[in-house]
């Protein structure tokens, strides 16, 4: 009988619910293999349509002195943060650039042929590719004392309902796209189950607590104590899906570009929801891998909170000289690097159950984009922004690469993570193997 098997049996005989095993499971004193190692985590971060290259990229290489005004936020952070300038995205064929930078982002390899129309070049597919998420997610998982509820748990804020290229990044294997889901009462319901009708079903409080009552001769003083934090992070959740059935948003939905659908008055709420119930799953160890993604390519957000009215996607298009467009712009990335800080602030906040330090200490962001710069859509230094510990990568410098291929950033967070590819994606951009970033 394997470990695995003995610790399933062991919470099954004591009538653990599905909503509290994957938490219960991971708890240090009950002494349980995957417990006694690290953590390591990774979460990729996305938003669309480029950046202001004069207000983000650092001047010089080397250790991170300053930021320029987009990554500015992330002051605090300095010493975790890891600026790589000079990745690109060299997968070709079918596909405009707003699709190959979605659809190859994270898989590097080309897109399939299709009927998909972009703006100007030849109709596309989907992408003929896992995504490194994907493959990461499938190595852990393959590992008993890696394993975890999810695998992989894939969020999105105000992504359109419409499946194409343009919005979907991650894929299970080629041909096979994940839709993120952006409604964070529906990640409630996936991370929690037992909620098919909160009018009539008890609580999954209930069941947590209940859970918590049957272990709570068998932990420690300290993992009770990480039990009743879960169960009041399950709480403050139910109650405000409670408060949003007795009030329900009423957001104006802007009129945008045809097929583009954003509710941007409350995209900034939403982006924090799906943030926290994020960091949460990762304190729970449901997953160990995680995406984030703001709208999509070619995402048409009206950031009328920031006094703007054009949309992104449209101001993308203004050529540099338009000074008025770049300050926007600038306030645009800004905003989104505001998000990445939450993110990162959240996880630092949050201390490593079982271990030492913080979620941070033990957790990677990568934010990234599907193109370098909006208005020439180049594929060319496509921006990649890491933050935090959990690939053992060398922190707090800048570093600038002479055109290399995003294939050989893709394999180093394989490898950061444990999984030692030889190749992702195009075998070809991978020969001089992953970019040495420790």
């Amino acid at each position: 009988m394997t470990h695995t098997t003995s610790r399933r049996e062991f919470l099954r005989n004591l009538g653990m619910s599905a909503a509290a095993f994957p938490f219960i499971c991971n708890l240090p004193s009950l002494g349980f293999e995957n417990s006694q190692t690290r953590k390591q985590r990774l979460i990729i971060m996305f938003s669309p349509n480029g950046v202001v290259r004069k207000n983000f990229w650092p001047d010089d290489a080397g250790e991170l002195a300053d930021f320029k005004e987009i990554l500015a936020p992330l002051a605090p952070f300095r010493d975790r943060t890891l600026v790589l300038n000079g990745v690109c995205d060299k997968i070709r064929g079918d596909g405009d650039n707003h699709m190959r930078g979605m659809g190859c982002l994270l898989t590097g390899i080309e897109l399939f042929p299709g009927n998909i129309q972009g703006g100007s070049d030849t109709p596309a597919g989907w992408a003929s590719g896992i995504s490194i998420d994907q493959e990461i997610k499938n190595y852990l998982q393959s590992r008993p004392e890696t394993q975890t509820r999810f695998g992989s748990l894939e969020f999105g804020v105000v992504v359109p309902e419409r499946a194409d290229t343009w919005s979907r990044m991650v894929y299970a294997g080629p041909n096979r796209p994940v839709a993120p889901i952006d409604n964070p009462y529906q990640m409630f319901k996936k991370l929690y189950g037992g909620m098919k009708d909160q009018e009539s079903l008890k609580s999954v409080l209930d069941l947590v607590s209940a859970d918590l009552k049957k272990v709570e001769s068998v932990v420690s003083a300290a993992d009770q104590k990480l039990l009743q934090e879960h169960a009041s992070f399950v709480r403050q959740i139910e109650e405000e899906i409670a408060a949003s059935q007795k009030n329900p948003l009423t957001h104006e939905i802007p009129q945008l570009d045809p097929g583009v659908v954003v509710a941007n008055d409350n995209l900034p709420q939403l982006a924090r929801m799906q943030i926290d119930l994020m960091v949460n799953s990762l304190a729970a160890d449901f997953t160990r891998v995680a995406t984030l993604q703001f709208t999509q390519s070619v995402g048409q957000a009206r950031m009328k909170w920031l006094d703007i009215d054009e949309t992104h996607h449209t101001l993308s298009h203004e050529p540099n000289s338009n000074e008025d467009a770049q300050e926007k712009l600038t306030k645009i990335n800004r905003w989104y690097c505001e998000q990445l800080v939450y993110l990162v602030q959240k996880l630092a906040d949050t201390p490593e159950p079982g271990g030492e330090g913080t979620l941070l200490d033990n957790t990677t962001v990568v934010w990234t984009n599907e193109l370098g710069e909006g208005n020439s859509h180049t594929l060319n230094n496509i921006p990649f922004v890491l933050v935090g510990n959990g690939l053992n990568f060398k922190m707090g410098q800048s570093l600038k690469f002479n055109s290399v291929p995003h294939n050989r950033l893709l394999m180093s967070l394989a490898h950061g993570m444990g999984h030692h590819l030889t190749q992702f994606g195009n075998a070809e951009f991978c020969k001089e193997g992953p970019l040495s970033l420790s």
